[in-house]
């Protein structure tokens, strides 16, 4: 250590010869300990949240979707996505017919966006898992029969358990609207309703309803090799990115390859954008805290000026007097940052197995407590933050400091 750290180091405990100094360095890394918790408390919580929307968007997501880049629809007996589908990473495949149709129920009507599956959805997705009422089925061998999200379904005014059958409608490809009979523009089917979803997101829950692949294609008009999606799931969930790459270049700039970040980019987008505002903002609160650092250190240059003439007088420099109090602040800050990092931590771990902080009584929420998910990532940024305006703070006072 050097004899700048040691007498900074010193500093720190020794007794003042005002006790307000004491006091108003204590309270600087109390201030800079409590924002630094607050810090590692909010983001752990945004990651909780993120990862909860995230699980629950898994459930209906695959973990790979590739689509054509122009145009809605392409063939699976295209060379390129035959020699994708056949990689040894590719443990199931789902073909997809998405597009928008009329459903109506008894005087009730609505658009929904029909999503046409094939038997292997059910393995590829976690759908059984967010059935809320009724059971998963397209087609049972004799009736075609859907799935609705639960907010459609309250919408339109039926539930799995009404024996009425589902009215679609899609207008049909090659043909103009006829004014004086539209209904014969229209490709119609009937399916009873076998269940209904919840994934707790408005895009699914409001709008989506599943068919089986066959009955989406004809009124559609689609032939038995179109799809307008495929989705993959891989043997190996971690080599998603590896995955992703090999399967983009061999399919080419013709075809888009999307991981269940992608599919979903809006949404992470907007996740990210608040979290870097909320450590702007917090940030922006520990400079704030950072001001009593300026205080204690301008008090304590004012308390040890005889100390700093003896060091003078010793042959120390203004450079190495400057490094003294520098080291002070900084040292200040940073304990006030480890204890802020460890108490933060605690509060987050003790909130992850026990969920002391509810989020309410009733069962309104799909979870009873906040979630928590502490990164090492954000541990790191918040100590590199911490350290760099806590630096800030010891420079301002001590940057002009000159003992003739």
């Amino acid at each position: 250590m050097s004899i700048e750290r040691h007498i900074a180091w010193r500093y720190i405990f020794s007794k003042k010869s005002h006790n307000a100094i004491n006091i108003v360095s204590g309270v600087s890394a109390a201030a800079v300990g409590v924002v630094t918790a607050a810090m590692v408390c909010v983001l752990s919580v945004m990651n909780g949240f993120g990862s909860l929307i995230e699980g629950m968007f898994s459930q209906f997501d695959p973990e790979l979707r590739i689509t054509a880049v122009e145009g809605k629809y392409f063939s699976v007996d295209d060379e390129a996505v035959r020699n994708v589908l056949a990689l040894p990473v590719v443990a199931v495949t789902s073909q997809v017919v998405e597009e928008t149709a009329l459903i109506r129920y008894k005087d009730h009507q609505m658009p929904a966006h029909l999503m046409g599956v094939d038997d292997n959805f059910q393995a590829l997705t976690g759908i059984d898992s967010i059935i809320t009422d009724g059971y998963y089925s397209v087609f049972d061998g004799a009736f075609e029969r859907t799935v609705l999200g639960r907010g459609l379904a309250g919408q339109i005014g039926i539930n799995a358990h009404f024996v009425g059958g589902l009215h679609i409608y899609a207008p049909k490809r090659n043909s103009r609207v006829n004014m004086l009979r539209p209904d014969e523009s229209f490709n119609e089917a009937s399916a009873f309703i076998a269940g209904t979803f919840a994934v707790n997101q408005v895009k699914y829950d409001d709008s989506y309803m599943l068919v089986s692949l066959p009955l989406a294609r004809a009124l559609f008009e689609y032939d038995s090799l179109t799809v307008t999606a495929l989705h993959v799931r891989l043997t190996d969930a971690t080599a998603v990115k590896q995955a992703k790459k090999q399967m983009q270049r061999m399919l080419g700039e013709r075809f888009v390859v999307q991981d269940r970040y992608e599919q979903q980019a809006d949404f992470f987008r907007i996740l990210k954008v608040e979290k870097l505002l909320t450590v702007l903002l917090l940030a922006f609160i520990m400079l704030i805290a950072c001001f009593n650092i300026i205080s204690s250190l301008s008090m304590l240059i004012i308390d040890k000026r005889e100390d700093i003439r003896i060091l003078r007088n010793l042959g120390a420099d203004n450079m190495v007097i400057r490094r003294i109090f520098l080291y002070e602040g900084w040292l200040t800050s940073s304990l006030g940052a480890v204890a802020g990092l460890v108490l933060g931590i605690a509060i987050c771990l003790v909130q992850q197995h026990f969920g002391l902080l509810k989020l309410g009584s009733g069962t309104e929420y799909i979870i009873s407590s906040y979630p928590v998910q502490v990164q090492a990532w954000d541990i790191a940024v918040i100590g590199v933050t911490v350290i760099l305006l806590g630096f800030a703070a010891a420079w301002y006072p001590v940057r002009k400091l000159r003992v003739e």
